[in-house]
């Protein structure tokens, strides 16, 4: 079944039975992105008409911003486009990008998600987080524990939001991270990778 049968939070949540929570984000990190990211998404927003198509978006804004916070950690992490997951016939479908535990067997081996991501299509926010709560629910269970946090981000390219889930708890971070002030975005997903190494670190 498609991670997008639900329409809304939610909706998720009480199908789940999982409580809701907010809560203002922490930065844990306190790091310059790098040149060569600040350069690319200035290039990005002043030339690309990356607003044609869901796929230009992820390729030409969210990924680039995704790799250059995963690149300081590809010795304990691994960051994938599009890998199916699957927990049973009810909790399957397609992330657009998933980082997980880097596995010891190499890095073609998918282990331990940690964090999954979503674009928000037409800018719909609401229809973005359902989907991916459901993926973060989903991810939860093929770890088979809820003591893990779990990230979510839900993006349009231009705009992050970020929400955890762990111990049966939704915490969706009131702040909204824009592009623009590309230094806070990026130590946001560092703090998070800070987080989820912590996790398995212990």
């Amino acid at each position: 079944m498609s991670f997008t049968q639900f329409k809304s939070l939610s909706e998720v949540l009480k199908k789940y039975r999982i409580k809701y929570e907010e809560e203002d984000f922490e930065l844990m990190t306190h790091q310059l992105p790098p040149s060569y990211l600040v350069e690319d998404i200035d290039f990005t927003l002043r030339e690309v008409v990356y607003q044609v198509s869901e796929a230009s978006i992820c390729e030409n804004l969210i990924y680039p911003v995704l790799k250059a916070a995963w690149k300081p950690y590809t010795d304990v992490f691994a960051i994938w486009s599009h890998q199916a997951i699957e927990y049973d016939s009810e909790l399957s479908g397609m992330p657009d990008y998933i980082i997980s535990k880097r596995s010891e067997l190499g890095k073609i081996i998918f282990e331990t998600p940690y964090i999954a991501v979503v674009e928000a299509k037409k800018d719909d926010f609401t229809s973005g987080w359902a989907q991916c709560s459901l993926e973060m629910f989903t991810i939860q269970k093929i770890n088979q524990t809820d003591k893990f946090a779990i990230f979510g981000i839900v993006s349009n390219g231009e705009t992050w939001e970020f929400a955890q889930l762990q111990n049966n708890i939704f915490t969706t971070y009131r702040q909204r991270f824009d592009i623009v002030a590309l230094d806070k975005l990026y130590n946001v997903l560092t703090t998070i990778l800070e987080i989820c190494k912590k996790q398995f670190e212990n």
